[in-house]
């Protein structure tokens, strides 16, 4: 029996960062997947303090050269590729620039505090999709992990260019963020210039411009949720709730592949 394909979009992975709690999850959920079965692929940032000699990146020449364009200014992608230890899975690089080098700025590894993340996420999300296709890569399961990721559901169920993943089940997992996501104002503009239709923004534009929005907006496009917070967002709670999408609680899920793939499974099988 063929295994089943796991597209895995992470905000952070160790040992390409320091190993803290959410890279180590990332980690964590890359290796112990393919583990239990599954054949894994991951698409993470080239986070600017990631060591690309010590880590053994190399670019992909036949995958690179995309250019998103993002407010009449065209963005170049770089993809490079590792090989996660010890499983060996392939974890792929979105770069550019203009949006992952490391600034001096940045209160945290990834520039939580940057006027320009719902730019950086568009990137991001937008390369990260067409690379994918680029690949031929029908997953069975899509995991998007964290607020860099969070436009992944967004984008695979708004946009007619999705076709290719119509079948697959989108899980997000809600992270336990040290700081607040800072989100520019025209966000929702740029989100109607790359085809997210105005009609649907509506149901979200009485939301600060934040984290959570974020997290919402991707719980809405998803078959099911994971909580790694201490305590799920009572609101976002309500919506998961609400819909009737299933969903894991840490306490249930922290230290627990297993009980991924369980849930994983049950929504596949559906």
């Amino acid at each position: 029996m063929a295994k089943k394909k796991f597209l895995f979009v992470a905000q952070e992975v160790a040992p390409y960062l320091p190993p803290e709690n959410i890279s180590s999850l990332g980690k964590e959920v890359a290796t112990g997947i393919h583990k239990r079965g599954y054949e894994v692929r991951t698409f993470t940032p080239k986070w600017g303090n990631i060591n690309e000699r010590r880590n053994q990146l190399h670019e992909v020449i036949r995958l690179s050269g995309l250019n998103v364009t993002i407010d009449d200014n065209d963005h170049p992608l770089l993809l490079k590729v590792a090989s996660l230890h010890p499983t060996r899975t392939q974890v792929y690089f979105i770069d550019n620039d203009d949006f992952f080098q490391k600034l001096d700025s940045d209160i945290d590894n990834v520039g939580s505090n940057r006027s320009d993340n719902d730019k950086r996420i568009l990137f991001f999300t937008r390369s990260t999709i067409e690379t994918a296709k680029k690949l031929q890569w029908d997953p069975a399961v899509i995991h998007a992990q964290g607020w860099i990721s969070a436009l992944t559901p967004v984008y695979l169920r708004q946009l007619t260019d999705s076709i290719p993943f119509e079948s697959s089940k989108i899980v997000y997992t809600v992270l336990p963020e040290e700081n607040e996501v800072v989100i520019d104002a025209d966000f929702f503009r740029r989100l109607k210039e790359d085809g997210v239709k105005a009609d649907y923004l509506d149901a979200y534009k009485e939301m600060e411009l934040s984290t959570k929005l974020l997290h919402k907006m991707a719980i809405d496009n998803s078959d099911g949720v994971i909580f790694m917070t201490d305590e799920p967002d009572p609101d976002l709670l309500a919506a998961v709730e609400a819909k009737g999408i299933p969903y894991l609680k840490k306490e249930d899920a922290e230290n627990n592949l297993d009980a991924y793939i369980e849930f994983y499974d049950k929504l596949s099988d559906k």
